[in-house]
């Protein structure tokens, strides 16, 4: 019912001369091209620039971050393979999904939940390094061109052989389409660290980054106990695995210097991103604790006891810790010449007991309940209108007795309206940061988070700290409060 939180595919990407300890690690500088400048025109009026930021959530607007990571491309765009190509500017995405990608014209992208996960300065420009690498290696353009090859070999396959015959090339042609983006991944990756390197950032900064993508990943499949392939970071089986691009991209930086060479910025990337707001957008509902909360329609409920909630683009989805029990939050138009009893046993849920659907009314909404049994599984449902859409709530469980019925029918009764002052008082997490003090440990300085769940566990994911971790007085450390 917002910002999915999910993890998309991330696209990772110059000074001559560094030295450290008395050494010289000499960087090529990159190729001399074109004499031309490239203009410095804004390409964020166009349609397709448009339609992207709308599917993303809309603009996110940071001035302080976005002057920051303006000045890192522009270092970028001087050290990458073809400085004259194009001028970059950036375009910060409203939604806690990590991700960025590249316009040819020029238009990159990074979302806000990005700029959460990135640590310093070294890591953001890995990312958009890797970007302008897919850019100037015309990977979009070798990528179209290699799947109309395939279109056109399956279609004569299929003219000119059995279908049987067709089908079995056009599986071989879309394994070599997958190869081939995997191989243009691993290229941008390549790319990115030299860039970066020449630009005179930290060359490690890809592999810093990649290694807290991954644990970001790890974080997320423990707290909603999914498979972990199919929320990692490579969501699609054409872009290599995150331990493999880690070892590729620290290989690469090695192939540059020793460890310690470049520029992190870590100060004053932490302070460009200070108030970036953190997780869900509020307007679009948010999770708090066992509270799901949602401003612009107007309604919140409370999930049982031990339940984790996260909000998605298509419902409230939660699990209770060590326990096989689920639930789903969604609403669909309330239908006009239908009651609510009927709609319920239209078909949309199977195994529904007719003889368990009951009429009532929660918190002078009306609403209608019932069971269903499919499987092993029991299901306690609820449908609740507000307004012009009805909101589905349905309880999944292996056993339903006393106990469980007794906490969902209350999570059921915590349905209600906002007020308009509780619509109003909306307030969303951010960034924050906090200087260490003597005393303090990774369990002081979670305590003062504030997310939805495991505040220890996200303190250390967006500090890049182990556990066990010293604590460093006088530090500067990210935080999330409201």
């Amino acid at each position: 019912m917002a910002a999915i939180c999910g993890f998309g595919i991330l696209a990772l990407g110059g000074c001559a001369q560094l030295e450290q300890q008395g050494q010289l690690f000499e960087i090529k500088p990159a190729p001399s091209r074109s004499p031309q400048t490239a203009p410095r025109v804004d390409n964020r009026n166009s349609v397709q620039h448009k339609e992207l930021v709308a599917q993303f959530g809309g603009e996110y607007q940071a001035p302080a971050a976005e002057a920051y990571l303006d000045a890192i491309l522009v270092k970028l765009a001087r050290a990458s393979d073809y400085p004259n190509q194009t001028a970059y500017k950036v375009t910060i995405l409203n939604t806690p999904v990590v991700n960025a990608f590249a316009l040819p014209s020029g238009n990159l992208y990074v979302t806000r939940g990005l700029l959460a996960l990135a640590g310093d300065a070294s890591e953001v420009a890995a990312v958009m390094a890797h970007e302008i690498g897919h850019v100037t290696s015309r990977h979009s353009a070798l990528r179209a061109e290699r799947e109309r090859e395939a279109a056109v070999i399956t279609k004569a396959a299929e003219v000119i052989q059995n279908k049987q015959k067709g089908e079995e090339i056009r599986s071989s042609q879309r394994l070599s389409v997958a190869s081939f983006s995997r191989q243009q991944e691993l290229e941008a990756d390549a790319i990115g660290v030299r860039v970066i390197a020449r630009a005179g950032y930290d060359p490690y900064g890809a592999s810093r980054f990649l290694t807290a993508l991954g644990k970001s990943s790890e974080l997320r499949a423990a707290l909603y106990s999914k498979n972990k392939s199919s929320i990692d970071f490579d969501i699609l089986s054409t872009h290599p695995s995150t331990p493999d691009r880690v070892a590729r991209a620290v290989a690469a930086a090695r192939q540059i210097g020793a460890p310690g060479i470049g520029q992190r910025d870590r100060e004053g990337y932490l302070a460009a991103i200070t108030g970036v707001a953190f997780g869900d957008d509020p307007a679009e509902g948010y999770v708090r604790a066992r509270v799901f909360t949602h401003p612009r329609l107007g309604f919140t409920f409370v999930a049982p006891e031990g339940f984790l909630l996260e909000n998605s683009a298509e419902a409230v989805f939660g699990v209770r810790e060590k326990e096989n029990e689920a639930l789903r939050l969604d609403s669909v138009r309330a239908p006009t010449s239908q009651s609510l009893e009927s709609y319920v046993a239209s078909g949309w849920v199977d195994g529904l007991l007719r003889s368990s659907v009951r009429r009532l009314e929660v918190n002078g909404l009306p609403a209608v309940t019932a069971t269903a049994r499919a499987g092993e599984w029991n299901f306690r449902l609820a449908v609740i209108q507000l307004d012009n859409e009805v909101y589905r709530l349905i309880f999944a469980m292996r056993a339903l007795n006393e106990d469980t019925e007794r906490r969902f029918d209350a999570s059921i009764a915590s349905f209600r309206r906002l007020t308009p002052q509780e619509a109003d008082d909306v307030h969303g997490l951010k960034i924050a940061v906090v200087t260490a003090a003597p005393g303090d440990t990774i369990d002081t300085l979670a305590a003062r988070m504030v997310t939805p769940n495991r505040p220890v566990e996200y303190f250390l994911l967006l500090n890049e700290l182990d556990p066990g971790a010293a604590i460093i007085p006088g530090e500067h450390y990210k935080i999330v409060t409201e």
